[in-house]
């Protein structure tokens, strides 16, 4: 059985809303499925240290 998932409300400019439509379409996700996508990355990014950095600071990450 699934985990329940939280609902919550999200405020958020409607240009970013646009955008975010856009991008899941060409993904074919929902707009819900595409913000779960990106947090999700953006987690697991946040948890796996880059290979040779050592500095854990988030301009280190900013140089991408």
């Amino acid at each position: 059985m699934a985990a329940e998932k939280k609902a919550f409300v999200l405020r958020i400019q409607p240009e970013t809303l646009k955008e975010l439509e856009r991008w899941a379409q060409e993904e074919f996700r929902s707009v819900n499925g595409q913000i779960e996508y990106l947090l999700s990355e953006a987690l697991r990014k946040r948890k796996k240290p880059k290979s040779g950095s050592t500095d854990p600071s988030p301009s280190a990450e900013a140089e991408d």
